[in-house]
């Protein structure tokens, strides 16, 4: 019987500080790496990802793939990508969950775990999921 598993791994990056017309940002970049440890090959059709500052304003982002990209891993294989988000604050929150279709049809999502974004420091979570 085929196993749909992926491990997930987050590493945010405090980026920068701006202000911009008296409102102030905190730029944050993070890394995500998905490795297929099923034993099916699978293709990465969107993402979903919510957003929140420490003041609780929440931003729901999704999309088609990553970075423009749908990548299909067969069975440990990796794929990683990085991208960034501003808040208003220093810190905050993100989580969300990755779309995947196996070659056999299955459908599932892959989610993933919150993660902090502080720009004191930086935190690094893995996560393996089905």
């Amino acid at each position: 019987m085929p196993t749909y598993k992926f491990n997930i791994e987050t590493v945010p990056t405090y980026h920068s500080f701006s202000n911009e017309s008296g409102q102030e940002f905190f730029q944050f970049t993070y890394a995500i790496t998905f490795t297929n440890t099923g034993s099916i090959p699978a293709q990465l059709i969107s993402r979903h990802w919510v957003i929140t500052d420490a003041k609780g304003h929440a931003e729901d982002v999704k999309g088609l793939g990553v970075i423009g990209k749908q990548p299909l891993l067969n069975p440990g294989e990796s794929f990683q990508y990085a991208s960034g988000c501003r808040l208003r604050t220093s810190n905050g929150t993100m989580h969300g969950s990755f779309f995947f279709v196996a070659v056999d049809g299955h459908r599932f999502d892959v989610p993933v775990p919150l993660f902090v974004l502080e720009s004191q420091g930086q935190s690094a979570a893995s996560h393996t999921l089905h």
